[in-house]
């Protein structure tokens, strides 16, 4: 369906990915993947035709619906929800809006104006036969999490996170037959991102997808694109497949080096020893010519780093953690919940959970003692507890003209140097890097920043708010290790399955309405808990 023939791009004297041929069939769902930078997002802008200066070509069989995940969130600010997802399907969208303005100031005595709409009519039966588009598009708002009695709302009424779900539903209502899609799960709550899956999961065409979500990629793609070495390499699975194959091909890639470094040092001792020895002189011309023959070549290290997260606490914890007594809070009539009410044990890790608004970070707020609950109840923290947070709004918190360096050192000018440094090098900024000013650094630059900021601390409570926001798969999955090994306490907003399951040894769950499951087992145990209907 898309054909990829001698694709070079560069930027500069920089080359992205050179001489790339792929064919990227019907049926195959492709995950792209690679380090951040690697060139994933203009690759997949390459493919949908956004970026146009490259070398080689890109060629889509005529006749196919093309769908584009946008990221312009602002584009349909004066359309209607309803209408900024019709228009995902543009010619059914000019269709319906040039009948419905034929209809109310068309002069139906004139011809022209009978033969267009007749011609406007059969456009509307070819592009929807069962005459249900306001149906569909109605069921997939409401899949996405937009109510159904904002549907008429202009888009500019919505926030950022609520426009994406709106483009996200302009890009799968027309069922396009190829799709192109980065980041699809950003701003979706768990029960959205299953509902995304299954929706994938029935896409007939192809489709290209960038996630940093593992458990959505591991559950939706058929194929993996690598991006690493300037090269796009395909593998035949999901994530996990291609992961266990890349480890396989490297260690043969490895062993098989060193066979050859042994085969070459001992055919390179046998010529030292025996070419200036006239008997010997045939069979060393001969091992040379052997030793030519040999490719022996470098395993490149891969692009990705993996940053070390190690959380260690600087005091053990007594015998008393977190009680959260009986709070409720509200915003002018609506109230978010209603006598939350647990107590945190020594050493448990919660994953907090629930859908979009229903109140997790202001709840983290309430633990950090950052708002006060409006309509009473009470935040008591073990007399030992010395907690760490990690805000959802990261990026913003993180301004400034200061060095990463000198941003750390602010919160502990006596830490020693080396310490601060070394917390720097363990999420990926090394030499230069560090006297970068933090004004410079990208969303996931920054929340790395904040998680070296944690590392410093050495509290033995973390309070997180979706910390993998921004955040490459390598780091992601680096966290999950460090969750579960620090010898402390954890709450954590999160919608990456994945970081869940590697942690949490308890789930709670907020419900619209104010209430909320609390369950004792890890994230897993309990999805399948509610699948099974126990809960």
């Amino acid at each position: 369906m898309v054909t990829v023939q001698n694709l070079t791009m560069r930027f500069g004297s920089r080359v992205l990915f050179q001489d790339i041929n792929l064919k990227l069939d019907r049926h195959k769902r492709y995950g792209l993947i690679g380090a951040n930078g690697a060139g994933k997002t203009t690759f997949l802008k390459i493919l949908s035709g956004e970026i146009k200066d490259y070398d080689g070509e890109v060629i889509i069989e005529p006749g196919l619906k093309v769908g584009v995940l946008r990221q312009n969130q602002n584009a349909f600010d004066d359309y209607t929800i309803m209408d900024a997802v019709l228009y995902g399907n543009k010619r059914l969208y000019d269709a319906i809006k040039e009948k419905e303005k034929l209809y109310a100031e068309g002069d139906f005595e004139d011809d022209a104006v009978n033969n267009r709409l007749a011609e406007l009519e059969t456009i509307c039966v070819e592009e929807d036969p069962t005459y249900e588009y306001d149906v569909n598009i109605a069921k997939i708002l409401e899949n996405v999490g937009i109510p159904a009695e904002k549907h008429y709302d202009l888009m500019s009424t919505l926030d950022s996170a609520d426009k994406f779900k709106v483009l996200l539903a302009q890009v799968l209502f027309p069922k396009p037959d190829v799709l192109f899609l980065d980041e699809p799960t950003n701003n979706l709550d768990i029960e959205t991102i299953s509902w995304l899956e299954d929706e994938l999961k029935r896409h007939e065409g192809t489709m290209v997808v960038i996630s940093h979500d593992r458990h959505f990629l591991n559950a939706v793609v058929t194929n993996i694109l690598d991006v690493d070495y300037q090269k796009i390499r395909e593998f035949t699975g999901n994530y996990d497949d291609w992961y266990l194959a890349a480890n396989v091909m490297a260690k043969q890639m490895e062993l098989e080096n060193q066979k050859k470094q042994k085969e070459k040092e001992q055919l390179e001792a046998f010529i030292r020893r025996f070419s200036a020895n006239a008997s010997k002189a045939k069979q060393a011309t001969s091992r040379q010519k052997q030793l030519e023959k040999l490719n022996i070549e470098d395993i490149k290290p891969s692009s990705r780093r993996d940053p070390s997260i190690v959380f260690k606490p600087k005091r053990d914890i007594g015998d008393e953690a977190l009680e959260v007594r009986h709070v409720c809070h509200a915003y002018g009539d609506n109230k978010v919940f209603d006598d939350i009410d647990f107590k945190v044990v020594p050493y448990e890790k919660i994953a907090l959970i629930g859908p979009n608004g229903v109140g997790k970070t202001t709840l983290l707020k309430i633990i950090m003692e950052e708002l006060k609950p409006s309509c009473g109840g009470e935040v008591f923290w073990g007399a030992t507890i010395q907690p760490g947070y990690f805000p959802q709004d990261t990026v913003d918190l993180i301004q400034g003209e200061e060095t990463l360096y000198d941003w750390l050192r602010a919160f502990d000018p006596k830490r020693d140097v080396g310490e601060i440094r070394n917390a720097l090098g363990r999420m990926l900024f090394s030499g230069e890097e560090q006297e970068k000013s933090i004004k410079n650094l990208s969303g996931g630059e920054k929340h790395r920043m904040m998680l070296s900021k944690l590392m410093l601390e050495g509290g033995n409570f973390l309070v997180l708010d979706e910390p993998t926001n921004h955040l490459d798969l390598e780091s992601i999955v680096a966290l999950g290790e460090a969750l579960y090994n620090f010898k402390g306490n954890v709450i954590c907003v999160s919608h990456d399955r994945e970081l869940l399951d590697a942690f949490a040894n308890r789930v709670i769950e907020l419900h619209p309405g104010g209430t909320f499951t609390d369950f004792k087992g890890t994230y897993e145990e309990y999805a399948e808990a509610k699948a099974n209907g126990t809960l």
